[in-house]
């Protein structure tokens, strides 16, 4: 057994294994022990070895299973054990996934840290909308945000939407009121357009379309759930965005 195993923060991307990298695949398959996310979906996760080690550290709001220092704490005891250390995170481990606190607390304990980067949330499911989130057209500036997180009210998002501008929010579903609340009293229209992406890229996908001023209402009669992103901006209602009917919803 080696000294000192490495931690691998590897991204799954959207959920469907024909997105992740050929890096990402191999790791799985030959992976000793496989720390995951909750939003690490069944289909990958079946592709582990029969004999590897899976524990979950899946988070809710408001209810995780292990706290982030706790995490850290566990890749890191295992890795010093000698064993080789996949952490499997949905989308990009550096896109609001902890990735990098992860690997700072890594170095930090003389750890050595592979980072193997994901489709993000964000571009897998906007791809399987078929929502292009730049356009020449319609938008040349894309912004990402995290819509469940402490301070919201106070955050400054003023100038991240608009003309010529795409804001994608993750983690969103719970806050929706505010968030349209927010956006709309930093001077967005109640008519801007958005897409709500349920289970992007995956088997069970939804697309909802509507308008900011409806984005709460929507989000509850739709009953969404997470994980879902919210794209608010003029590339969500292109006619080209929605090719395949039989796979979306539209929220009229």
């Amino acid at each position: 057994m080696k000294n000192t195993g490495t931690i691998y923060l590897v991204g799954a991307g959207p959920g469907d294994p024909d997105l992740l990298t050929l890096r990402a695949a191999r790791l799985i398959e030959n992976a000793e022990l496989i720390v995951h996310d909750g939003l690490v979906s069944a289909d990958i996760l079946a592709m582990a070895n029969p004999n590897a080690q899976l524990i979950s550290v899946a988070k809710q709001r408001a209810r995780h299973t292990l706290p982030q220092e706790d995490i850290n704490a566990l890749l890191i005891r295992e890795a010093k054990a000698g064993r080789d250390v996949v952490r499997l995170k949905g989308g990009d481990p550096l896109i609001f996934g902890r990735g990098g606190e992860e690997a700072e607390d890594a170095r930090a304990a003389g750890v050595a840290v592979e980072i193997v980067p994901g489709i993000s949330a964000a571009n897998g499911a906007a791809a399987a909308a078929q929502i292009a989130l730049t356009h020449r057209e319609a938008s040349s500036i894309v912004s990402f945000v995290a819509g469940q997180c402490k301070g919201l009210s106070d955050q400054d998002w003023s100038g991240l939407a608009g003309k010529g501008r795409t804001l994608v929010i993750y983690m969103g579903v719970k806050t929706a009121p505010q968030i349209a609340e927010k956006l709309m009293a930093d001077g967005l229209a109640p008519d801007t357009a958005l897409a709500v992406i349920e289970n992007g890229a995956r088997a069970n996908m939804r697309v909802l379309r509507g308008v900011l001023a409806g984005l709460p209402d929507m989000v509850e009669a739709k009953r969404v759930k997470s994980p879902a992103l919210i794209v608010i901006g003029d590339v969500t209602a292109r006619k080209n965005s929605v090719l395949i009917q039989t796979a979306l919803e539209v929220a009229q």
